[in-house]
């Protein structure tokens, strides 16, 4: 017998309970286990890996030393020429890459990528502050979608308004929709969020100022990060999660047809 607040229960009387008992969501709908903070981990430790690999491909070369920056980015390996953001370009072997060549996985890969370790440090520092916070709020599979729709939107903007032979690559795209998310969240849940916008002017600061930066990326990843974080914190009952994921699944299409007409425009 299990002990109650008044009097014993028996152990199969309590398991029947605990499954006619609804598990408890967050405002938004999403899975108390966001709290446990896995899919930022989880993130945090995919870029890390994808990171080594580069460096473990590309040499210490990999992790700092490039012109940029004072020198303190890494360069490029074979692991990012494969991944990163690419709309068109012809390769010194004579071959022909891009996203506009069939390389459509690079609109994807490419978030997780990064040009040394100070590239990556940057944006991991943020992932964490900022998803740890999202994660608990969303739940794991909302905060996920909230993550690669950011990413995947700033890598689309950065193939339609970058020259197609420019390569970019990072978790900035994705990080720039975390810090709107926050916002808009937070502005959902009638919370202050002042302190936010001057991480918000920094770093638009930062994009504009710093020779090397995906300006298209980055305003992407912002546009596309409010528009799901909208489209998740504002849907309300009846049937909120199909709202949410009609929202998001909008969100993705427009982007989608957005690079198909991009890719058309390229080889037209």
């Amino acid at each position: 017998m299990n002990d109650a607040s008044i009097g014993h229960q028996c152990p199969e009387c309590v398991k029947e309970g605990r499954r006619g008992q609804r598990p408890a969501r967050t405002a938004f709908g999403g899975s108390r286990a966001g709290q446990l903070g896995y899919v930022t981990i989880s993130i945090v430790v995919i870029n890390t890996l994808v990171m080594v690999a580069s460096a473990v491909i590309g040499g210490v070369g990999a992790i700092a030393g490039s012109s940029q920056w004072f020198g303190l980015l890494g360069s490029g390996t074979s692991v990012t020429d494969w991944g990163e953001v690419l709309g068109l370009a012809l390769y010194p072997d004579g071959q022909l890459h891009g996203i506009a060549n069939g390389e459509w996985y690079r609109l994807f890969t490419g978030m997780f990528l990064h040009y040394g370790v100070l590239h990556l440090l940057l944006n991991m520092m943020l992932v964490l502050q900022l998803g740890r916070y999202l994660e608990a709020q969303l739940g794991p599979l909302r905060f996920a979608a909230l993550y690669l729709l950011a990413g995947f939107g700033g890598n689309v903007a950065a193939y339609l308004f970058q020259a197609p032979n420019q390569p970019s690559a990072g978790a900035s795209t994705a990080t720039f929709g975390l810090v709107i998310a926050v916002i808009v969240v937070n502005r959902r849940m009638m919370r202050d969020s002042s302190q936010l916008i001057p991480l918000l002017v920094i770093n638009l600061i930062f994009t504009f100022t710093v020779p090397g930066i995906s300006i298209a990326g980055h305003l992407g990843g912002l546009v596309a990060g409010a528009a799901a974080s909208a489209a998740l914190v504002y849907a309300n009952q009846p049937n909120r999660a199909v709202k949410q994921a009609i929202g998001c699944a909008a969100i993705l299409l427009v982007l989608v047809i957005a690079a198909v007409a991009r890719t058309q425009s390229l080889l037209g």
